[in-house]
């Protein structure tokens, strides 16, 4: 690869350094929570609430992005990020879950411009090439997945407080990727690119493309988030198996979530985009299947597997689509809108898996998912356009 990927390459070392702490929260959340809430109920709780986060925190980002430019609200949402793990360590010191939910939200906020990370990395290479800068800045979620889980465990003792230095390791990650940002030069053509008239909100989702490129990466969180979420609680409070084996599941489930990406170029040769999406459906049935047929650690480490690799497919080719699928001077509101779309969706999932684990059974839970993979058909069905 040219020089053309050395942005890309500095982006994919700040992505995965300032994402670390999402794993960390998505394996002991749940867990701090069933130990600080006074309902059960509430244990996903600071999950959910740092995808709620995530959600309100896309158009801030997008116009903060468009307004002041990619540097600059990127180093903004950092210092957000070092805001809410040093807000986190402080809400175990005094037992407050209300403060832990608060900070998880504020996590979430900062996670909102991290995952716009992506688009900039796209617009530092031709559009050819977008797919390619696109997996780079994917593929550094694998050290996020291992990076974040190892930080919880590594930081649980750190204090006399569990895991309140857990939070401190994540600050320091926020402060890390923030001193690289320094050195991050924006694609002038990101500017550029906004001088275009953009149509009316209803006009551009006329387009199938963008709603098929919208479904796809929506449909992806929602049951990625719904049955993660779950997971924690499903493996170490409801089943009794250790914390070790909890942590290797969601590991491995994320670092699923991300090493597909290094085969992006050959997957997209041998699928195309509609046929990574199929792919990736096909993945959430497996997921399905093992879970009804095996509850064991290893049921749980497969379905969470297959939950992984089907996350990736469908947003892979819903991000690879999505840029086929604006006129020029839209690329804001279309990534704005996807964005909102899918962590909007990805917010209620979340937050639906903590009444789902308290109330269902975990088959119950994965037969629920059924209903957004239907939706998904639906939307491949009525765009038959060649992909």
């Amino acid at each position: 690869m040219g020089s053309e990927f050395k942005m890309v390459w500095l982006l994919a070392m700040i992505s995965a350094i300032a994402m670390s702490a999402s794993p960390m929260l998505m394996l002991i959340g749940s867990i701090i929570g069933a130990q600080l809430a006074s309902n059960a109920q509430l244990a996903t709780l600071p999950i959910a609430l740092m995808v709620v986060g995530t959600a309100l925190g896309v158009l801030p980002a997008s116009r903060g992005m468009a307004r002041f430019g990619r540097k600059k609200t990127f180093l903004a949402f950092t210092g957000l990020g070092i805001t809410a793990t040093l807000l986190a360590g402080q809400a175990l010191a005094l037992g407050s879950f209300t403060l832990f939910c608060a900070s998880s939200a504020v996590l979430g906020i900062a996670n909102a411009a991290m995952h716009q990370i992506r688009f900039a990395a796209m617009e530092c290479v031709p559009l050819e090439k977008g797919p390619t800068a696109a997996s780079i800045i994917m593929c550094a979620g694998i050290v996020a997945a291992f990076l974040g889980p190892e930080m919880a465990l590594w930081g649980q003792h750190l204090d006399s407080v569990p895991f309140r230095g857990s939070f401190w390791l994540g600050m320091v990650g926020f402060f890390t990727a923030g001193l690289l940002l320094l050195f991050y030069v924006p694609a002038e053509r990101f500017g550029q690119e906004h001088h275009g008239q953009a149509r009316p909100l209803r006009e551009m989702l006329s387009n199938p493309s963008l709603i098929l490129a919208m479904a796809s990466g929506t449909v992806a969180f929602v049951v990625m988030s719904f049955v993660m979420t779950a997971t924690p609680i499903s493996m170490h409070i409801h089943n009794g198996y250790s914390m070790e084996d909890t942590k290797w599941v969601i590991q491995s489930h994320i670092a699923a979530m991300f090493l597909p990406s290094l085969l992006t170029a050959w997957l997209f040769k041998a699928f195309s985009i509609r046929g990574l999406m199929i792919a990736g459906l096909g993945c959430y049935g497996l997921t399905i299947v093992i879970g009804l047929s095996d509850a064991t650690v290893m049921g749980f480490w497969g379905q969470l597997v297959m939950l992984g690799i089907g996350w990736n497919f469908l947003f892979v080719a819903g991000t690879a689509l999505l840029p086929m699928s604006y006129e020029g001077g839209e690329q804001h509101k279309a990534q704005a809108l996807n964005d909102t779309a899918i962590f909007s969706s990805q917010a209620i999932a979340s937050l639906s898996a903590g009444l789902a684990v308290s109330l269902l059974s975990w088959e119950s839970i994965l037969l629920l998912c059924l209903l957004p993979i239907a939706a998904m058909i639906g939307a491949l069905a009525w765009n038959r356009k060649q992909l």
